[in-house]
């Protein structure tokens, strides 16, 4: 057996604890991919699953300050390198931890990817988990395509949109990049899909709306659910507080994304 069969072989042996790994991928930037990552996860350990959290956005980690955990470091044990525990139920793991300035530019060529890839899948303690979410930068790059064939047992993919045409188009690619790989599909979640106006309560599609139901209809994969704009909820992931609120929209609208999910995840087994 060779050193990357040996590294392979770990990632296998490290993961067999977790029994759903989810991917989270979007076409193209900007359409709030890495907050839907965190909200999904912090919404399944709401529930009282054990999660864990993998950001893979190397160039972007910006799920440490939407959690308010940027001055978390990892720290290695005589057991080992652990993720960040964020909560009770939810461990986190990012490049960000690992950084000391968070403005610091990470230059990496597609080896270097791969390999951090690799440490952070099979060096890192996750224990026994129901649900490992790891989010991927947008594209259909080298971390997408390291992760797919590093994982021995992966229960699927979700893509990521906003409604507009231009954001579809990527969608498009995502899927068939997916297909390309024989991964299953988990479904497509619209996010930014309507806004109401505080003021006069009025309802708003400022990027369209509806267009991730049709991409999720041509394609005849599963339509899991729509996120719409909500300042309270930005302004939340701004300061590091990301909470959903009770009885919220948001709240609502995630609640039904998971029941989405866990109903995937049941026909699946």
């Amino acid at each position: 057996m060779n050193q990357q069969e040996q590294k392979n072989e770990s990632i296998t042996k490290n993961l067999a604890q977790v029994k759903h790994i989810i991917v989270v991928l979007s076409g193209k930037g900007g359409v709030g991919k890495s907050t839907v990552s965190t909200n999904l996860a912090i919404s399944l350990a709401a529930k009282g699953k054990q999660v864990g959290l993998l950001d893979c956005d190397f160039h972007g980690p910006t799920i440490p300050t939407m959690l308010g955990l940027e001055k978390e470091r990892i720290m290695q044990t005589s057991n080992g390198l652990f993720p960040v525990q964020a909560s009770e139920n939810l461990k986190v793991l990012s490049i960000g931890f690992l950084i000391n300035n968070k403005d610091d530019a990470i230059i990496w060529r597609g080896p270097m990817k791969m390999g951090a890839i690799r440490q952070l899948l099979g060096e890192f303690t996750w224990g026994e988990l129901e649900y490992l979410i790891i989010d991927l930068p947008p594209g259909t790059g080298d971390e997408p395509l390291t992760i797919a064939q590093l994982i021995p047992k992966m229960a699927g993919v979700i893509i990521v949109t906003t409604p507009q045409d231009v954001a579809l188009v990527s969608v498009r690619k995502s899927i068939n990049f997916v297909k390309k790989l024989q991964l299953s599909i988990i479904g497509i979640i619209e996010n930014m899909s309507g806004f109401t106006c505080p003021y006069c309560h009025n309802p708003f599609d400022i990027f369209k709306k509806g267009g991730g139901k049709k991409a999720a209809k041509e394609f005849n994969i599963a339509y899991l659910g729509s996120i719409p704009l909500d300042t309270v909820f930005v302004e939340k992931g701004d300061r590091g507080t990301l909470k959903i609120e009770k009885d919220s929209v948001i709240e609502t609208s995630f609640t039904s994304l998971i029941n989405n999910i866990e109903k995937k995840m049941l026909e699946e087994n």
